[in-house]
């Protein structure tokens, strides 16, 4: 074997060699990136394409939805059947169900920093319901929805008072209030102006 042809061996074997160790320190970066994804990032991956997911909340209930806003602490979803934009804390969320390549999708990275809707936490938006006097209907994770008006929402909990749909929150026509802590709120909808709220 001549010198050429043993050095051309070596440099090849080299190359390899630093190919294939580059390559596992890539796979171990990407490994490293996705290990500190959180489900909120994936979902801000979605966002832009809306697609369909399956969504499980703590409690049982099962919606086929529309991802079309994401805050800080929640998500905004549109349902299968249902106009109003449903507010869901992602406390609340126990699986989203979605396509493989929705799945795979979600993996990227989202890029541009966070906008302010994004930054809105739970509290705020619910704040702003309130300070609209907007009816809404509150599902627990536990029971059954309530109907009425937001009066005041907290740092943890929210105050509802209670009242039929299509009637407006006045003296006469409250029957009752309740204060529900933020972690047992399954979702919120608005009976009407969710368009302009997000």
């Amino acid at each position: 074997m001549s010198w050429e042809h043993l050095f051309d061996d070596l440099e090849g074997q080299l190359a390899a060699e630093w190919e294939a160790e580059r390559a596992a320190l890539d796979a171990e970066s990407e490994r490293l990136r996705i290990a500190k994804l959180a489900l909120r990032d994936r979902l801000r991956t979605l966002l832009p394409a809306q697609g369909r997911l399956r969504l499980s909340l703590r409690g049982g209930e099962r919606w086929d939805a529309v991802l079309r806003a994401l805050g800080a602490d929640w998500i905004g979803v549109t349902i299968a059947g249902a106009a109003p934009l449903s507010i869901v804390p992602l406390h609340a969320v126990a699986a989203i169900g979605v396509d493989h390549g929705m799945l795979l999708a979600s993996l990227a990275d989202a890029g541009a920093e966070p906008g302010l809707r994004e930054r809105m936490s739970f509290g705020f938006v619910l704040r702003d319901l309130a300070r609209r006097r907007m009816p809404v209907r509150v599902g627990g994770v536990d029971d059954a929805p309530l109907h009425g008006t937001i009066d005041r929402a907290s740092a943890d909990h929210l105050d509802l008072a209670l009242h039929e749909p299509g009637e407006a929150r006045l003296a006469r026509t409250v029957r009752g209030f309740r204060m529900i802590p933020f972690e047992t709120v399954a979702w919120v909808r608005p009976e009407s102006g969710s368009a302009e709220l997000l």
